[in-house]
């Protein structure tokens, strides 16, 4: 099997490629760097510009099926301008997708699309499936639902599309858990606001796992890309200080002062989404990670 990656040398990617290669499936990915791309048989790259509307139609050679994870990081801040980069990387290099896809010959027939839990609204209360149909006001609640639109339309083209909703993605090499870990480190760590708001998590390796095991079993719909075991920002900071061996004894953190720092982007460390993992476990996936603390262990 031969699929086709965005996003492939991402945190999230690079573990999926790896996952690929462990059971025999080769990929193409697409890149906008001509210095990264590789002519391996297993590994091989395309150029595309999606803000030119440039793509290396050769990228569809062989391919079944597409995992789509591109998108510019949502951890830098958020000017005007690069909320702009924000939303355009996804629609934009979904868009693109599927004018290539309706203008060449290929045999796809499987979409899988990362999205996001940022979609739904922030509550302390609420526990949330994938048919939750309320959309949160906040930037990212409307980047998500834009994303996930630009992803439907594949379905016009009947393919299998499917869209993974992914929280807290815990891992040493990237993401949230290193910049979370970096004051602790330095005893200087605390929670946020109350620290009662909820954090969807998910290992790195289930994640990647996870988009192989919609892809294999070629499932179609939404499906929520969290552990089964969501925890409040004061517990999940309790215990990366715990596996650090760190103390914390700062007094929790005031949303104003991160507002200060952060501008718009604090949203981040304040929103509360506690999220449902039922739906794809009911698919016969099983979490290798639903023990925040053991999840933690394997990467400190």
């Amino acid at each position: 099997m031969r699929i086709l990656i965005t996003g492939a040398t991402g945190l999230i990617g690079s573990e999926i490629v790896k996952q690929c290669h462990a059971n025999g499936i080769a990929v193409n990915y697409l890149t906008t760097s001509k210095s990264k791309l590789s002519k391996d048989q297993n590994y091989t790259g395309f150029y595309w510009n999606p803000s030119k509307n440039e793509i290396d139609t050769d990228c569809l050679n062989g391919v079944e099926a597409i995992i789509h994870l591109v998108g510019a990081s949502i951890s830098k801040r958020w000017t005007e301008s690069y909320k702009k980069e924000i939303l355009l990387s996804r629609t934009q290099t979904s868009q693109l997708l599927f004018n290539t896809l309706q203008n060449t010959s290929h045999q796809v027939k499987h979409l899988v699309s990362a999205s996001a839990i940022g979609i739904y609204p922030s509550s302390f209360t609420n526990y949330y499936a994938e048919d939750h149909t309320e959309v949160s006001t906040s930037f990212l609640g409307q980047v998500v639902e834009q994303w996930e639109q630009a992803v439907d339309v594949f379905k016009a083209l009947e393919l299998k599309v499917a869209k993974v909703r992914i929280g807290l993605v815990l891992s040493a090499k990237g993401g949230a858990l290193p910049e979370m870990a970096k004051p602790i480190k330095f005893g200087a760590g605390a929670a946020f606001g109350s620290g009662k708001q909820w954090q969807s998590w998910i290992h790195l390796t289930d994640l990647a796992n996870l988009f192989l095991h919609v892809l294999e079993n070629k499932l179609e719909g939404v499906y929520n890309g969290v552990a089964p075991n969501p925890k409040t920002n004061q517990q999940l900071t309790k215990a990366i200080a715990k596996q650090l061996n760190r103390p914390l004894f700062l007094p929790n953190i005031p949303k104003f002062a991160m507002k200060l720092i952060l501008g718009e982007m604090y949203i981040l460390l304040f929103e509360s989404q506690r999220v449902s993992s039922k739906k794809i476990e009911d698919t016969g996936f099983n979490f290798k990670h639903y023990n925040l603390q053991r999840a933690l262990e394997e990467e400190y």
